[in-house]
C-alpha cells in the first residue's frame, strides 16, 4: 500500500447532494482509518461552498472544491478526478456506483492506469484491499483482493450515511480543463417515470408485491399508507404490470431506499428486490409463505394473509 490516503468523489444533481455522498464518506472514513491515512473528499461543480459545508462530516480530513460547471459532465469529471488523484496520490479512489459514477469511473481508471473494481458492498484491508461484491443475482458474495492504487465504485444503501459534523479543511482546487475536450453538455433533465414522490427520500414505506393479486386491490395498500402517513412502493412485478409507475419500484433495477420503516406486503424477497431495501432501519414483512426469503432479513414477520392483516392495521391506525 502507498500512504493509505483515500479520495472520495461525492455526487450531486439539480442542486442537491445525492444520499450516496454521505455513504461514500462513511466508507472512506472507515477505510482511511484501516489504512492509517487521511480521507480526502472532492466536490466538483455546483454550489461547491454549500456542498462542502454539508459534507464536512466526522472522519473527513480535507475537502477539495472544484468550481467547474453546475451539473455532471463526463469530460469535466474525468479530467478533474484524474487531476485530483495525481495531486493527492491516494491509495484508493472511491466513486458512487451510480449512473454518473459508472459513466466517468472507467475513463478515470484508464487514464491513471489503475484497476477498477465496481459495485462494492464492503471494503476491508488484509495484505491488500479486499473488495466484496455480489454475483449471480446477489446470491453469492465474492472477495476481490487488489493491489493499490485502485479505483472502486460503491453501491448505494450498503453503508450507513455519515452524520456527525466534522472540522475538515476546505481547499479550492484549480484544474485546467481544456474546453476543446469538453464535447458534451447537460441541457436539461427529464426523469423517466418520475412523479411527485421520491421513494429514495421516504422515511416510512409501505411496499407491495405479487401477493396483492389484482390492480384494484392496491386501494387497500394506499388506504393503509394514508393512515400511516407513509409512501407506497412496490416490487418489480407490480411495475411491469403497469399498476404503479417506475418511480415507485424498489430493487436493483429500481431505487435503493433506506427508510426508518419498510413494511412489505406480499413480497417474496427475491435478491434483486432485497438489494434495494435491505438498508432499511426496520423491516416488517407480511407473507402467507413461512419460508419466503423476505423473512430472512425482516426484523419482524407476520405469516398471514395481507387481506386480513391490512384491514386490521387500517382500523387500528385510523381509530
Amino acid at each position: 500500500m502507498s500512504d493509505g490516503d483515500v479520495l472520495a468523489v461525492v455526487e450531486h444533481r439539480r442542486g442537491s447532494l445525492r444520499p450516496v455522498s454521505y455513504e461514500l464518506i462513511a466508507a472512506g472514513s472507515d477505510l482511511a482509518a484501516d489504512l492509517g491515512g487521511d480521507l480526502h473528499v472532492a466536490v466538483i461543480g455546483g454550489d461547491v461552498e454549500g456542498f462542502a459545508e454539508r459534507v464536512n462530516r466526522a472522519g473527513v480530513d480535507t475537502i477539495h472544491v472544484v468550481d467547474e460547471g453546475e451539473e455532471f459532465n463526463h469530460d469535466v469529471y474525468a479530467a478533474t478526478t484524474t487531476a485530483l488523484f495525481e495531486a493527492v496520490e491516494p491509495s484508493v479512489l472511491l466513486m458512487p456506483n451510480s449512473v454518473n459514477g459508472l459513466d466517468y469511473a472507467p475513463a478515470v481508471a484508464t487514464r491513471l492506469s489503475v484497476p477498477l473494481v465496481s459495485d462494492a458492498v464492503d471494503l476491508s484491508v488484509d495484505d491488500g484491499l479486499v473488495v466484496t461484491r455480489e454475483t449471480y443475482g446477489s446470491k453469492v458474495e465474492t472477495d476481490v483482493e487488489t493491489t493499490t492504487p485502485v479505483a472502486v465504485t460503491i453501491r448505494g444503501g450498503e453503508w450507513p450515511p455519515a452524520e456527525d459534523p466534522g472540522d475538515a479543511a476546505v481547499e479550492p482546487f484549480d484544474v485546467d480543463v481544456d474546453e476543446a475536450s469538453v464535447r458534451s453538455t447537460v441541457r436539461g433533465f427529464e426523469e423517466v417515470g418520475a412523479g411527485d414522490v421520491d421513494i429514495g427520500e421516504a422515511e416510512f414505506i409501505v411496499s407491495v408485491g405479487r401477493g396483492i393479486e389484482e390492480e384494484e386491490n392496491l386501494e387497500l395498500i394506499e388506504e393503509l399508507a394514508d393512515a400511516l402517513d407513509a409512501t407506497v412502493a412496490a416490487s418489480r412485478p407490480i411495475v411491469d404490470n403497469g399498476w404503479l409507475p417506475k418511480n415507485r419500484q424498489v430493487g436493483q433495477s429500481g431505487k435503493v431506499v433506506t427508510p426508518t420503516v419498510y413494511l412489505a406486503f406480499g413480497i417474496s424477497g427475491a435478491v434483486q428486490h432485497v438489494a434495494g431495501m435491505k438498508g432499511a432501519e426496520t423491516i416488517i414483512a407480511v407473507n402467507t409463505d413461512p419460508d419466503a426469503p423476505i423473512f430472512d432479513i425482516a426484523d419482524y414477520g407476520v405469516v398471514g394473509d395481507l387481506f386480513e392483516v391490512v384491514p386490521e392495521l387500517i382500523e387500528r391506525f385510523e381509530s
